[in-house]
């Protein structure tokens, strides 16, 4: 797997930002984390609607799997969920919204 060269500590979520728009340079990959995003979202207001909160473990699986794929598949490197938790995930709905505003093309 390809291995960007990076700090394995980052101050704070601004650093991390570019380190994570790097490891999701793959177009393909880009798209499956939005897709992935997007049925996070299907699921938790599913699991508001019917009051079924069993959607939300599936909202989990929903937005790690599509990423996850992405990474493996298409990126060929590891998600930085493994690294950096926190921050990944902050990562996955800015550049969730950065799509959805046109600032990232997919």
């Amino acid at each position: 797997m390809a291995h960007t060269a990076h700090s394995d500590h980052f101050a704070n979520f601004a650093e991390f930002y570019p380190y994570y728009l790097e490891e999701h340079r793959n177009l393909v990959s880009r798209r499956l984390h939005f897709i992935g995003s997007l049925g996070v979202i299907g699921c938790i207001a599913t699991g508001i609607a019917t009051g079924d909160w069993l959607w939300l473990p599936v909202a989990v699986v929903c937005g790690y799997g599509f990423a996850w794929v992405g990474h493996f598949f298409f990126e060929k490197n590891r998600p930085a969920t493994f690294r950096h938790p926190l921050y990944s995930l902050m990562g996955d709905w800015v550049m969730f919204k950065d799509i959805c505003v046109g600032k990232i093309s997919l």
